[in-house]
C-alpha cells in the first residue's frame, strides 16, 4: 500500500503528465493488488506506463513481463 500511495502522490504532485518504468517479478502482483484503490482519485489516463525490463518474447510467454501484467 505504501508504494501504491507514493505513486499517486508523485503523479498528483506532477500535475500533468506521469510516466512510470514497470518492472517484473514481484512487482506485478504488488501493483495489481495495491494501486488501483490507491488510484481511484488519481487521473490514470494520464499516465505513460513503460515495461523497463521486457524480454524479446511474445506476451502470452511466462518470462514476458507485459503479458504479467496483463498487456
Amino acid at each position: 500500500p505504501a508504494l501504491a500511495r507514493l505513486l499517486t502522490e508523485r503523479a498528483a504532485a506532477a500535475g500533468g503528465g506521469f510516466s512510470l518504468g514497470l518492472s517484473g517479478g514481484s512487482l506485478v502482483g504488488i501493483l495489481a493488488r495495491d494501486l488501483p484503490p490507491a488510484a481511484s482519485s488519481a487521473e490514470p489516463g494520464r499516465w505513460l506506463l513503460a515495461f523497463c525490463d521486457e524480454r524479446l518474447v511474445p506476451p502470452e510467454h511466462p518470462e514476458s513481463t507485459a503479458g504479467a501484467y496483463g498487456v
